[in-house]
């Protein structure tokens, strides 16, 4: 009985495909069970099992081989379920903003030009309207500079401009004062036998000759900060008019030093604008210098205090070196 029902089975299986066929002619999918096929690596390796099989009782050799099962997808229809996306869910977009249309340029004003003169203009001649003026530009100063106020008379732009340069010598009592000759004892001298005039002294020496406020210093550019240096180009002015223009420049040796060498900076370069007036120009004369030494200055031997390395160095004859240096001889 039991065989009976196997056998049947797929009869049955076998039996409602061709009906279904019948009824809507339709492309089926058929999967049918196989089974392996030895390779011939595997019948020599299988041999011995067989010889050992062939004892095998009579009826395990005469069991039927089960069918083949012949089954079509399409007599197990799934559901059809709609998936639900979630769209409900989402919030509403926001509209996009409305797109502001640039206003359209004024066209430029239209210049009449003048016809060809065909004759000599008579008493009825009426000339055209000149063309409109052009507003002057800003001139482009140094960042940060005042602006003048409307109905305030425009100053000079001293990072451009170059008005009373050359125009005319300054008076006698003036230049007497600006040329006179240095005083020795105002002449500095640095260790390695450089000339110089400190600073203060060619400021004195504008007060005295233009008064104070009657000079300045003009900037003609920005501040230049390098990794050890500062430079900037400064203006020297004097009654209003332009005198020089020069880079000074100053080292440091630390962040929180740049303020101070940017003011020596303009020290400096008021040191190179003051030549353009003659004042201590014997500072750049070689047989002045030689004979300011020879008269004035002597050249020593010094030892370090805490490294006991000596050299030689520069100084006036009426002075003494500083610590951490100590005259050894000469």
């Amino acid at each position: 009985m039991l065989s009976s029902r196997l056998f049947c089975a797929p009869r049955l299986l076998h039996t409602s495909a061709w009906v279904g066929a019948a009824a809507a002619p339709v492309r089926r999918t058929t999967y049918v069970r196989r089974t392996a096929v030895p390779s011939s690596s595997s019948a020599a390796a299988s041999a011995p099992s067989a010889a050992a099989s062939s004892a095998a009782p009579a009826s395990a050799a005469s069991a039927p081989t089960p069918p083949s099962l012949d089954i079509d997808i399409d007599d197990f229809p799934l559901p059809a379920a709609e998936i639900d996306d979630y769209a409900h869910l989402r919030p509403p977009a926001a509209p996009a903003p409305a797109r502001r249309s640039s206003p359209a340029p004024a066209p430029a004003p239209e210049i009449a030009v003048s016809p060809p003169l065909a004759a000599l203009p008579d008493s009825t001649y009426t000339p055209l309207p000149s063309a409109p003026a052009l507003a002057p530009q800003a001139a482009t100063g140094i960042t940060g500079e005042a602006q003048a106020l409307p109905g305030e008379r425009r100053l000079d732009d001293w990072s451009t401009s170059f008005r009373g340069l050359s125009e005319r010598p300054f008076d006698k009592d003036v230049a007497e004062s600006l040329l006179r000759p240095l005083d020795p004892e105002d002449i500095e001298i640095k260790p390695d036998g450089l000339l110089y005039l400190p600073e203060i002294k060619y400021r004195r020496t504008l007060n005295a000759a233009f008064g104070p406020g009657g000079w300045g210093m003009a900037p003609r550019g920005e501040t230049h900060v390098g990794p050890r240096i500062v430079s900037r180009e400064w203006a020297l002015v004097c009654l209003g008019r332009l005198i020089g223009v020069a880079r000074g420049e100053q080292e440091f040796f630390d962040p929180s030093g740049i303020p101070t060498a940017t003011e020596a900076c303009k020290s400096n370069a008021l040191m190179r604008c003051c030549k353009d007036l003659g004042i201590a120009s014997e500072l750049w004369d070689p047989r002045f210098i030689r004979q300011f030494k020879e008269k004035y200055c002597v050249e020593a031997m010094v030892e370090h205090v805490t490294q006991k390395k000596k050299r030689k160095l520069w100084r006036k004859k009426d002075a003494k070196f500083d610590y951490p240096y100590k005259e050894v001889g000469r």
